[in-house]
C-alpha cells in the first residue's frame, strides 16, 4: 500500500485535494482514506453501540445494509493504516496528522516534517505530478495485506496451499533484553534484490507466487519485522521454498540491523530473524 498525507491549516482545501487524489488514484487501484478528527466523538453517548463500549466491549461493530462501523479504544494512526492495509487497499490518503513521519502534500504555509510537495491551493495541483510522487512511496504491508496481494495473483487458482513466515523482534536472547531494533536498507537496491529472490523461487516446481516485505526504521520488541508469503500447488513444495526465502533474504538483501538493549546498542551483521 502506498501512503500519502495531506496537511494544512483550516480552510486551506485539504478535503478538496483528498477528493481529487482519491478520484485519480481509483484508476490505478483500490483507495482508502483516514481523516484526523482530533478529539471529536463518533460513538455518540447513549446510543446502543456506546452502551456496548461502556459495558466493557473492546471492539464494537455496527452494521447497516450500506455501512459497517468499527469502534475500538486506544487508537492511533498506525492502527488506522493497518486497517486499510488489512482491507487490501493499494493506496491510502491521510488527511491531517501533520506531526507524523508520513510523506506529505502541504497546503499553504503549514509547517510539518516530511513534506514532499507544497501547494498554494488544491487548484494549483498538477495531479499527474502528485500521482508520480505517490507511486514512488515505499510499500506499507501487514501480513493480511500481503496475503490479499498473494490471493489476487493471476495463477492463484492453481494453488492448494499458502504458507507464511513472520519474523518478530525477540525481546529476550539468553540474558540480554532487547528494547527495540533499528533497520536500515539500501533503498531501491534492497527492494530489487527481494524481487529477484521472489522471481527466482517462483521458477521452482509447483510454486505459484512468492512475496516478501521487510520493514525498516525502529521496531519495538514483539513487533513484526518481515513477512514472507508463498503459494504452491501442494504443501510439500511450499515449505522448502518458505525456508529458502528467509535464508536468502538474510544473506543477499542489503538490510542492516542495529540492536538496542538495556546494556547498550550495536550493529548486527548476521541478523537472526527466527
Amino acid at each position: 500500500m502506498k501512503i500519502i498525507s495531506v496537511v494544512g491549516y483550516k480552510k486551506t482545501g485539504k478535503t478538496t485535494l483528498v477528493e481529487t487524489l482519491v478520484s485519480a488514484l481509483k484508476k490505478h487501484g483500490s483507495v482508502g482514506t483516514i481523516k484526523h478528527l482530533q478529539e471529536h466523538t463518533i460513538n455518540t453517548p447513549d446510543t446502543d453501540t456506546w452502551k456496548h463500549v461502556k459495558a466493557g466491549a473492546e471492539v464494537v461493530v455496527g452494521i447497516t445494509p450500506h455501512e459497517l462501523v468499527k469502534f475500538t479504544q486506544n487508537n492511533d494512526l498506525a492502527h488506522g493504516l493497518d486497517e486499510l492495509a488489512n482491507a487490501g487497499m493499494d493506496f491510502a490518503v491521510v488527511e491531517g496528522f501533520k506531526d507524523s513521519k508520513l510523506a506529505k502534500f502541504a497546503l499553504g504555509e503549514v509547517e510539518a516534517p516530511c513534506i514532499v510537495k507544497r501547494l498554494e491551493n488544491p487548484e494549483s495541483a498538477d495531479i499527474g505530478e502528485l500521482l508520480e510522487i505517490i507511486f514512488k512511496q515505499p510499500e506499507y504491508h501487514t501480513l493480511d495485506s500481503l496475503l490479499c496481494k498473494l490471493k489476487s495473483s493471476k495463477n492463484i487458482e492453481k494453488a492448494g496451499a499458502i504458507g507464511t513466515f513472520t519474523g518478530i523482534v525477540r525481546a529476550v536472547t539468553e540474558n540480554t533484553r532487547t528494547e527495540f531494533l533499528e533497520f536500515e536498507s539500501h533503498g531501491e537496491l534492497a527492494q530489487k534484490k527481494m524481487d529477484e529472490i521472489c522471481e527466482d523461487l517462483k521458477q521452482k516446481d509447483g510454486i505459484i507466487e512468492v512475496l516478501i516485505h521487510h520493514r525498516t526504521g525502529i521496531i519495538a520488541s514483539g513487533e513484526d519485522i518481515v513477512y514472507i508469503a508463498v503459494a504452491a500447488g501442494h504443501r510439500e513444495e511450499l515449505f522448502p521454498v518458505l525456508r529458502e526465502a528467509i535464508e536468502r533474504l538474510k544473506v543477499e538483501v542489503p538490510i542492516w540491523k542495529k540492536e538496542h538493549t538495556v546494556e547498550g546498542e550495536w550493529w548486527v551483521h548476521d541478523a537472526d530473524m527466527k
